[in-house]
């Protein structure tokens, strides 16, 4: 339900890029021109963004993205507040949308991660199991400082500094999770899509949440999460009806 004049959105897709710095001109010069504030990262990688505006014209910058085919699966998540989150525009190109330091982990080269829909979590934390039986544990893919924010009951948190922290720590912590049924999360997916194909090529498959908390919260309202999801705006938090925090 909308609870504001500002439409913000947060997306990503890992689809590959040869094109960057002339995207990055072409979607920096509409956005400009619908006057939207955020950021919007590039690279050969995909794409990953975070923009606010009047609805309508967010909604007419994202369609005209979605007319490139490269990007007509984008699916934004949507919240509202009554100001603008941004203090400015920022679109650059970047070695990677989401930086991991680590050249061979590709997602827009690999078949995707397996995805988890919050309806299905949900159930097996309901259950207190997965289908087949097997323990369920979440594993926390952001920042020490977000998970002190909010995060979901029991999740393991390594404490990170930084996302590309994550090889090492699941290095030393990795005969923890052997046996069970791993589910990475983070805040919109693009991190735990990563992390979960780290996990992967270190002989532990695991799920990764699809569209993250924020998705989460959107489906389900936020059961078995405690807190408020942190935010890279001036927002800071969003609550599980996703909201602004107070």
């Amino acid at each position: 339900m909308q609870t504001g004049p500002i439409l913000n959105i947060s997306c990503y897709l890992f689809v590959s890029l040869t094109d960057t710095a002339a995207l990055r001109d072409r979607l920096e010069a509409r956005a400009l021109a619908l006057d939207l504030k955020g950021t919007v990262l590039v690279a050969e990688e995909g794409i990953n963004l975070f923009l606010a505006g009047p609805a309508d014209a967010v909604n007419a910058w994202v369609n005209e993205l979605r007319a490139d085919a490269r990007f007509a699966t984008l699916t934004p998540k949507e919240s509202w507040s009554d100001v603008q989150p941004f203090q400015r525009l920022k679109v650059k190109v970047k070695p990677e949308i989401i930086r991991m330091n680590r050249p061979t982990v590709r997602p827009d080269r690999a078949p995707r991660a397996p995805a988890l829909a919050p309806a299905t979590l949900v159930r097996w934390l309901d259950q207190g199991h997965d289908d087949d039986g097997r323990e369920v544990v979440l594993l926390d893919t952001r920042n020490g400082f977000e998970v002190d924010q909010g995060a979901f009951d029991n999740a393991i948190d390594w404490r990170l500094d930084k996302f590309s922290d994550f090889p090492e720590a699941l290095a030393a912590h990795r005969d923890e999770l052997a046996g069970k049924t791993v589910v990475s999360y983070c805040t919109g997916g693009i991190r735990c899509e990563k992390a979960a194909m780290v996990l992967a090529d270190q002989g532990i498959p695991a799920w990764q949440l699809d569209g993250g908390i924020l998705k989460y919260f959107e489906d389900t309202g936020g059961k078995h999460y405690h807190g408020n999801c942190f935010v890279f705006d001036d927002r800071r938090g969003v609550n599980a009806d996703l909201s602004p925090q107070e």
